[in-house]
């Protein structure tokens, strides 16, 4: 079995226990990268992937990992055989089952929660019903569950440390202890800043014929392709509204979205003395990943050192929410409450999945989101199985209307 240099070290503490969710994904990589780059504080107990079995071997064998997860159920086999060729003596498992017993292994300190999408959900659930340390860049998991979620975290001694670059900025301007309240430490507004994706500047009566390679070109952010097109409907920037409004505990009134195509400033917290405070730096993961594995320490990202001197001029507009329809739809979803966030990221998955498969164009996927939030009646969400209800409905309701628009 290979082993890497991060699992070693001579520090007289033991290393931190660490599963990731989602390792074989740009956080999940980028994730690897920091741990590898600080030698000896982290151990790297199980990682999971959605299906490249491959490439999950070849991390758990450089990592040492004890338990491998594919979550699809179907590579299972092709798992078990890629590690045996590594010489990797990492346990297998696959499915619901798989995920939620790498979200609560024993021993495991801190899970890094980074399934893209409502898939992320329940295995997140379950690291925080075993009180783990969660590093959460799976947003999904406020956006859809966020009062259930955050209720199970209090009930189990679990602690939340944002990974999304934006809620890592905020958690970073933010007071030690301001747990007691944003009414208490004085915060008037939560200013989220969102780089306006690709298609910023570009005429509206061009954006139907707008490809998926053209929408998954971020012109500052290395991401996957779903949260890549989120950025250029903006529905990203939504997500984040719902998603700040749970981790800090703030009324829908106190968030602000303000577009910075730059993406040196991630965010900003505004107070009641006038005061703005900013966090600022080059546009990668690495950076956010770090702060959070470390807190309230410090460690080497292996990022670029911003430049202020070279930086030139830092912009800032209001969003256009006619340009940018979908952060309009979250901010309706966030004020609703109940099933309206359910429902406005299960159309969003399908009316994503429906663009990059080429089955509507990029100007369709607001239009189906909004179709389907306006098909799907309000009510209260009381526990997770009502969220996963409707998250069910809404999905079928999306693929029926994707029916009829075809």
């Amino acid at each position: 079995m290979n082993s890497h240099p991060a699992q070693s070290g001579t520090s007289s503490q033991p290393a931190e226990a660490i599963t990731i969710l989602g390792s074989t994904g740009s956080v999940g990589q980028s994730t690897l990268d920091v741990i590898s780059r600080n030698p000896g504080r982290y151990r790297v107990a199980a990682l999971t992937a959605n299906r490249n079995a491959q490439h999950l071997a070849e991390q758990c064998a450089r990592f040492d990992a004890q338990l491998a997860v594919v979550a699809d159920p179907g590579r299972e086999n092709e798992l078990y055989r890629a590690l045996k060729e590594l010489d990797c003596r990492a346990a297998v498992m696959s499915g619901e089952a798989g995920l939620a017993e790498a979200a609560g292994l024993p021993g495991v300190d801190t899970v890094m929660a980074s399934i893209v999408g409502a898939a992320g959900l329940k295995p997140t659930l379950r690291a925080a019903e075993t009180g783990k340390k969660i590093l959460l860049a799976n947003k999904e998991s406020l956006v859809i569950a966020g009062e259930v979620f955050t209720r199970v975290v209090r009930r189990n001694g679990a602690k939340i440390l944002p990974v999304d670059s934006e809620h890592n900025a905020i958690f970073q301007a933010l007071p030690g202890g301001f747990e007691e309240g944003l009414e208490y430490v004085g915060v008037e507004k939560i200013i989220l800043t969102a780089s306006g994706g690709p298609f910023l500047d570009k005429p509206s009566c061009e954006l139907a014929l707008v490809t998926p390679a053209q929408a998954c070109k971020h012109p500052n952010w290395d991401m996957g392709k779903k949260i890549s097109v989120d950025s250029a409907t903006l529905m990203n920037k939504g997500l984040e509204v719902i998603e700040a409004r749970w981790l800090f505990d703030a009324r829908p009134d106190q968030i602000e979205v303000l577009v910075h195509p730059q993406s040196i400033v991630h965010s900003m917290v505004a107070y009641r003395d006038g005061s703005v405070l900013a966090q600022l730096g080059t546009p990668d993961m690495r950076t956010p990943i770090a702060h959070a594995l470390a807190w309230p320490q410090r460690i080497e990202a292996g990022v670029k050192r911003l430049n202020l001197a070279q930086l030139g001029d830092l912009s800032f507009r209001e969003p256009d929410f006619e340009r940018f329809p979908c952060l309009g739809l979250a901010f309706e979803a966030m004020r609703a409450g109940g099933n309206a966030p359910v429902v406005l990221n299960a159309a969003n998955e399908i009316a994503v999945e429906a663009f990059l498969d080429e089955r509507i164009g990029f100007d369709r996927i607001s239009t189906l989101v909004d179709r389907v939030m306006q098909n799907v009646e309000v009510c209260a969400i009381k526990m997770i199985d009502d969220v996963m209800e409707q998250d069910r409905r809404a999905r079928a309701v999306a693929n029926e209307i994707i029916k009829e628009i075809l």
